[in-house]
């Protein structure tokens, strides 16, 4: 399947997270972006070196500058469960803006076409590094890394799309 591209529609699917009560919940991904404009960004794995010290810092510090230029969502993937996700969200100290979704199964990153198999490194199907700029569900800017590579997709390259 071909990478998600400008132009395209985002697909719909169902991602993991746990609410402000913490429970576990369901929710689809079309639920987060209709009618909204939303950047959805994807890691190869929580707590990997630079997924954690790197790619969600920088969407972490950025939050509010995406906010002040219209963004209304700021939405993380990654395949895992939710439970490290939950772990993972804890280790940062603001979080508010953005959203820990897990797609433990790697479905959704699949139907994005964005899958990355990193078995030869004990890791199994996992996503590639990515940053997706959403408008009612119409991609307006696709970052897409090659291999595990961090050079197109971090916030700072996002926000001159903006």
């Amino acid at each position: 399947m071909a990478p998600i591209a400008v132009g395209d529609s985002l697909p719909d699917g169902t991602l993991a997270f746990f609410d402000a009560e913490d429970q576990l919940q369901q929710v689809s991904v079309h639920s987060l972006a209709a009618g909204k404009k939303v950047v959805l960004f994807g890691v190869p794995g929580a707590f990997t070196p630079t997924c954690s010290v790197k790619h969600v810092p920088g969407f972490i510090e950025k939050a509010e500058e995406f906010k002040a230029k219209g963004v209304d969502e700021i939405l993380l993937i990654s395949v895992n469960d939710p439970f490290v996700m939950k772990a993972w969200a804890k280790t940062y100290t603001d979080t508010k803006f953005v959203k820990f979704l897990a797609d433990g199964s790697a479905k959704y990153t699949h139907a994005l076409g964005l899958e990355l198999d990193l078995s030869e490194k004990g890791l199994g199907t996992r996503s590639r590094r990515f940053a997706l700029l959403v408008d009612d569900l119409k991609v307006k800017t696709a970052n897409i890394e090659t291999g595990g590579e961090f050079t197109v997709s971090g916030s700072e390259d996002l926000l001159k799309t903006l």
